[in-house]
């Protein structure tokens, strides 16, 4: 079926859009290259021998449609961002704890740890920098992790599968991921700071990313027991909005008594400049 291209401004014309055109699933082989493979009733195995009996029914049951086109499982996708100019397209896989443990979860180059509690961002380019190709080429653009040679707090060395690459400010559970509209990657994480393998990383986070060189910077920090999730500027970037979801303490009151709430805060820069220079 004919795909219909988004057309930003024009809501009635984009309201039906996912009514037509074809899912994929990707594949994600070990060389760097990847592709997409379509979910079709009556292909590739998709018919009545393997259970399925329309078109519809296929897409009901897309995860196990996926299995039969040998889709790639991942480490709990969460948000997808592109780049502003370059249509890179960047994924962020949260954890799995079932990593190279359950049968169906082997461990793979996108996903290469056993035992993944810190979580890992993929990032791949289309064909050309088309987004209607069907193939891709693919890197792990960081994993995320403590550093090589850290200690948990019994003292003990932290293990192989929880060392990460981050170059700068370590963190843990990658989760929200946006771009602003300079260009500047912005990550915002979902772990449990009470978790003895994050003693090292503090509370949830968001940090500031800079997709060249991968360096990675904290910009802040949210109360303990909470999920940072969500971000928007302004056009010109000097007002940025960001959530905090389900706080286990006092907040944003803080004295210790009023009910914790989730809230958006909104963040500028004293002298009005742009948030993230």
């Amino acid at each position: 079926m004919p795909y219909q291209a988004y057309e930003p401004g024009n809501p009635a014309a984009n309201r039906d859009i996912l009514d037509h055109g074809t899912l994929y699933v990707a594949v994600f082989h070990d060389d760097g290259r990847g592709e997409w493979r379509p979910l079709v009733f009556g292909q590739n195995g998709l018919t009545r021998r393997n259970g399925f009996t329309s078109q519809a029914d296929v897409l009901v049951h897309a995860r196990r449609a996926a299995d039969i086109l040998g889709a790639t499982t991942m480490d709990r996708p969460e948000w997808v961002a592109v780049h502003p100019q370059n249509r890179e397209v960047y994924v962020t896989l949260t954890n799995n704890k079932h990593r190279g443990k359950k049968e169906d979860q082997e461990i793979n180059a996108a996903n290469p740890r056993e035992d993944n509690r810190h979580g890992q961002i993929v990032r791949f380019t289309e064909e050309n920098s088309d987004p209607t190709a069907t193939h891709f080429d693919w890197e792990i653009f960081l994993l995320a992790g403590d550093r090589p040679g850290a200690t948990l707090a019994d003292g003990s060395s932290v293990p192989e599968n929880l060392v990460g690459d981050i170059k700068g400010d370590i963190f843990s559970s990658p989760d929200g991921i946006w771009f602003d509209y300079q260009g500047r990657l912005w990550i915002q994480t979902d772990y449990g700071d009470d978790d003895e393998r994050n003693i090292n990383m503090g509370t949830n986070q968001m940090l500031c990313c800079d997709p060249l060189t991968a360096e990675v910077k904290r910009f802040l920090t949210g109360p303990t027991g909470c999920e940072i999730t969500g971000v928007t500027t302004t056009p010109d970037g000097k007002a940025m909005w960001v959530n905090i979801q389900h706080p286990a303490i006092s907040f944003p009151a803080s004295d210790g008594k009023t009910r914790p709430r989730s809230s958006t805060v909104l963040i500028t820069k004293d002298d009005g400049g742009v948030i993230g220079t």
